[in-house]
């Protein structure tokens, strides 16, 4: 009965101990930020990396420009999330067109890498009779840190390009909208890494000195303008050291059991003392 009552109490504390590291580690719902889109998103899309229009995850950026034209936006992203990037583009009048359209999303990291996406309709091509058409692009988890030859996706700010890549000629010139909004998905310790970056990867960032500098006169740094809402994570915490303590603690238990269950009673009592 002992050896029972002590093996009930370890399979308690052990689920106790993975009962608050489960959700945080297999979760994959937009973050708070990303739900709560109360903020109004820029109405007009840059031209370049250099002008391209800031918004955030759970905002809407909307612009109207001319067939042909390369649209330009960013936002953060940081350790932990997958971003998906969704645009709509509302294409012109069909008796203005003369045949189908094919319009393309991309996504590129603070270096201006292009970011492969794990899946979504990255391009499409939309019928002459087509109103509208949408795009997609879901992005790899963010890393905290890479090897400097790899193209993983890395904290900082992530530039969309969204534009036509085949029309008939007729058809360059004419009016169109486009929105383009992210949804950011926490994906927890399971695609943490050991270290982190000196600083996001973020347009116009310094030197540490030189931000300190900054920061001494009262001016903000490019990586603070280009946080996300709650701020750059720190990059080393995750829930992935709960489950290894957690591991830990019942790797333990389980030692204790395994020596509770095979050291036996002791004497037999039909053993004379003497032997």
């Amino acid at each position: 009965m002992r050896t029972v009552r002590m093996l009930a109490a370890a399979a308690l504390a052990g689920a106790a101990l993975l009962g608050p590291a489960a959700p945080g580690a297999l979760a994959d719902t937009p973050t708070p930020s990303a739900s709560a889109g109360s903020d109004a998103g820029p109405t007009e899309a840059g031209t370049t990396f250099r002008t391209a229009a800031a918004f955030r995850p759970g905002q809407e950026a909307t612009a109207q420009a001319a067939t042909g034209d390369y649209l330009y936006w960013v936002f953060p992203a940081d350790t932990g999330e997958r971003p998906t990037v969704k645009a709509t583009v509302t294409l012109p009048e069909s008796a203005l067109r003369h045949g189908p359209a094919t319009w393309r999303v991309d996504v590129y990291d603070g270096l201006r890498r292009r970011q492969p996406c794990m899946y979504g309709s990255q391009s499409r091509t939309a019928a002459k009779e087509a109103a509208s058409l949408e795009l997609a692009c879901v992005l790899r988890p963010v890393r905290a840190s890479a090897d400097a030859w790899a193209n993983d996706p890395l904290p900082g700010s992530y530039y969309v390009r969204l534009t036509v890549t085949g029309l008939p000629e007729e058809d360059l010139g004419q009016p169109f909208s486009a929105r383009v909004g992210v949804d950011v998905s926490d994906k927890g310790g399971s695609y943490a890494t050991d270290g982190a970056l000196a600083a996001p990867l973020v347009p116009g960032a310094t030197t540490a000195e030189l931000a300190e500098a900054e920061e001494e006169q009262g001016r903000r740094t490019a990586v603070e303008a280009a946080a996300p809402e709650d701020g750059w994570s720190s990059g080393w915490w995750s829930d992935r050291w709960i489950w290894t303590a957690a591991g830990g603690v019942l790797a333990a238990l389980a030692g204790i059991g395994g020596y509770v269950l095979t050291r036996g009673t002791g004497r037999p009592p039909r053993v004379p003392p003497a032997v």
